[in-house]
């Protein structure tokens, strides 16, 4: 492999000094939608623009519901507890995450079990998932439970990993046949497709993120998407301390949380979706520079499978080895280019490593290879400024 020819590549595409893995874009409104809530005096977790940004994403997606949070893992705990997920119970997911799937089950005293996932999506096997199932999971007293720990079995999470869609209807299908509610983590996936229909719209809710790093951004941020209004108004409820509404009155009618969306981080979010198409069109131009020449190279770079459209959050490499993506990584940082390994097995955590897990063969081999590469739209590409 010829690092210094990748570095050059790589330098045609975002030019010279340190390049990032994945920044944040100001082209459009955001000065002028922020410079509007201070001006209304609005800035916290009351706000048009938080109605606006909510409206925005379900335009979007297609998906009828949104509830506007603080970030994406906030999100997450609030969909687990709203499929009444509680504490010892196990929700199925993936080892091949960010942490923050796990920790949000673990919020709620729950207990992860990780399945394996499949090298073309990255994300959760459907065969996987039904074999864990037909080998553990047992009828009892009315629940699905698990015959080794003895827990109920209370949900499911496949994650899109790095934009890139699983095959979550499969997975809905063999969950809806043992009554295991899916949550999806879509944080990484906005503008992601299945066919013709966006990410997030297959379980019984979904979450997005809308951190500094991705995609679309509102500084810090997340968002409960559903096509059940009775579960989102419940979510609405819940990020809202539970306030029930009185013209005088604090009244609560239940623990709930502080997880709204302040109204000066959806401003940007309004913003950032006003350049959603031109931003993702953008990304997938470079994702078909960087395959055509790594292509070139006889290097494996991933593209999306047949029948999706991926939004290419975080484009990445399939090496060879641990060596050589270790090898690859450590240049490319050397020289200035941000680089990354895919995330650490969870089930390789201290905290989960207790976890029961299947042989997650095609999880281990896919950290072995994976290099991210730098993903950001690059400069003045978008809306002729960055």
């Amino acid at each position: 492999m010829n690092y210094e020819k990748i570095t050059s590549f790589i330098r045609e595409i975002y030019g010279e000094g340190y390049i990032p893995l994945h920044r944040p874009i100001f082209a459009g409104n955001e000065k002028n939608y922020l410079s509007d809530c201070i001006d209304s005096n609005f800035v916290s977790t009351a706000g048009q623009k938080v109605n606006d940004f909510e409206a925005t994403v379900s335009n979007f997606t297609g998906i009828r519901n949104s509830v506007a949070v603080v970030n994406g893992t906030s999100a997450l705990h609030l969909a687990l507890r709203l499929v009444k997920v509680v504490s010892d119970d196990e929700v199925i997911t993936q080892a091949l995450t960010f942490v923050a799937t796990c920790n949000a089950i673990n919020y709620l005293g729950a207990n992860p079990v990780f399945v394996d996932v499949d090298k073309d999506s990255m994300g959760m096997s459907p065969v996987a998932l039904r074999n864990f199932l037909q080998e553990f999971a047992v009828q009892k007293e009315g629940f699905i439970v698990n015959k080794i720990s003895g827990r109920r079995i209370a949900a499911c999470v496949p994650m899109h990993t790095f934009g890139h869609p699983c095959r979550v209807d499969e997975i809905v299908a063999i969950c809806n046949d043992y009554s295991i509610p899916v949550i999806e983590d879509a944080a990484e996936a906005l503008g992601s497709y299945i066919g013709d229909k966006h990410t997030g719209g297959s379980g019984y809710a979904s979450v997005f993120s809308f951190n500094g790093n991705k995609l679309v951004t509102t500084g810090g941020g997340g968002m409960l998407v559903s096509n059940n209004a009775e579960l989102a108004s419940q979510a609405k409820h819940l990020t809202t301390t539970a306030k029930v509404p009185h013209p005088v009155e604090y009244i609560h009618d239940e623990i709930g949380y502080n997880y709204r969306l302040p109204n000066l981080n959806a401003a940007l979010g309004c913003a950032q979706m006003e350049l959603i198409h031109e931003m993702i069109d953008i990304k997938r131009k470079v994702s078909y520079e960087y395959s055509e020449y790594f292509q070139s190279q006889g290097i494996e770079f991933k593209v999306e499978r047949e029948g999706t459209k991926s939004n290419y959050w975080l484009n990445c490499l399939i090496l060879d080895s641990r060596a050589q993506r270790d090898e690859f990584i450590q240049y490319t940082n050397s020289h200035d280019i941000m680089t990354r390994p895919i995330w650490c097995l969870m089930s390789d955590l201290p905290m989960y490593s207790s976890c029961q897990h299947d042989s997650l063969e095609n999880s281990t081999w896919l950290v072995d290879r994976v290099a991210n590469l730098p993903s950001s739209v690059p400069d003045g590409m978008l809306g002729g400024k960055a």
